[in-house]
């Protein structure tokens, strides 16, 4: 019985590297549970790497070549992509792509690929978040700040929801936009939302009471029906709401209120964590309430609102 083609094409992968890469992403997808946008992102770095190994090697990539790789042959690849433009955080991502491949290789007894293991993965400088000031989130949802534009008053209701709603529980801009309409309750009745964040993970995240408001405000003036299992967010034409249009949204508002080019939509996830970190708030709440998966992407608010955490250690200490 023959086996079963791949899905999509796996140039210069010799055959048994090809299927050991369809069983890899299989894996992925259904025990890690990625998403398919990473999913390409992982396929197409490997592709990359395979398509270096086949010029730099001669021929398609097979389990016994890569195998026989050496340091100096990642660092080739590296050096190779360096030369096309690629940057460090590229880099980065392509190699970790090649070694989740190589450890899957591993785990399954295909060999071992030592060398991609040999070679450090270049440094990148952590870039801090840049939050909005609290008067300028605060005024983010004000809707008379695009009273000049053309735009239909549901339009603008639901744009002041959904940014009202990234602010008020620091939602991701996926989150926000994959929310169904029986996810976020009528004002009065709760004050919680069911959230599917990264790697289909559930959280229960708080909303403010004048967020349900907005959010109500919106579902009031749509003009398209909204079921209870449907999309919340919806675009001009009834379909799913894009995150351009927020970001062309953000980039209105940023002219109206003076704003610097990293205001963005996303900005406001960073504002919602640096604006609960200066009022006292716990670094592992804050981490629950984000969905990060490990503290220390949390700790990132740390260094933006250093000055709050020395002020509580010099309160707190009893040497201070």
């Amino acid at each position: 019985m023959s086996k079963p083609k791949p899905a999509f094409e796996i140039p210069h992968a010799a055959p048994d590297v090809a299927a050991e890469i369809v069983r890899w992403l299989a894996y992925l997808g259904a025990e890690r549970r990625m998403s398919p946008k990473t999913l390409e992102a992982y396929r197409r770095d490997v592709g990359q790497f395979l398509a270096f190994l086949s010029g730099h090697m001669g021929g398609d990539a097979s389990l016994a070549k890569l195998a026989k790789l050496k340091p100096q042959d990642v660092r080739a690849f590296m050096a190779a992509r360096r030369a096309d433009g690629a940057g460090s955080r590229s880099l980065m991502r392509g190699l970790a792509g090649a070694r989740s491949f190589a450890r899957f290789l591993e785990r399954n007894g295909k060999g071992k690929v030592g060398a991609l293991s040999a070679v450090r993965a270049p440094k990148i400088a952590k870039t801090l978040p840049k939050p909005l000031t609290i008067v300028s989130a605060k005024r983010i949802a004000e809707t008379d700040l695009r009273a000049g534009e053309e735009r239909e008053p549901w339009v603008l209701a639901r744009d002041a929801a959904v940014l009202a709603l990234l602010y008020g529980s620091g939602l991701r801009i996926s989150e926000a936009l994959g929310l169904k309409h029986k996810d976020v309750p009528a004002p009065g009745v709760s004050d919680v939302i069911t959230v599917m964040g990264k790697g289909n993970k559930q959280r229960m995240v708080p909303v403010l009471p004048q967020v349900l408001k907005l959010i109500a405000d919106y579902v009031t003036l749509c003009p398209y029906d909204l079921p209870a299992d449907g999309i919340l967010f919806v675009g001009a034409r009834g379909g799913p709401l894009s995150p351009r249009i927020l970001q062309l949204t953000m980039a209105r508002l940023r002219g109206a209120l003076g704003l610097a080019e990293t205001a963005t939509p996303h900005a406001l996830r960073h504002s919602f964590a640096t604006h609960l970190l200066a009022r006292g708030g716990d670094l592992r709440a804050i981490q629950e309430l984000l969905g990060h998966a490990s503290l220390s992407t949390t700790q990132i608010y740390t260094a933006v609102d250093s000055e709050r955490l020395l002020e509580v250690y010099r309160s707190a200490h009893p040497r201070a």
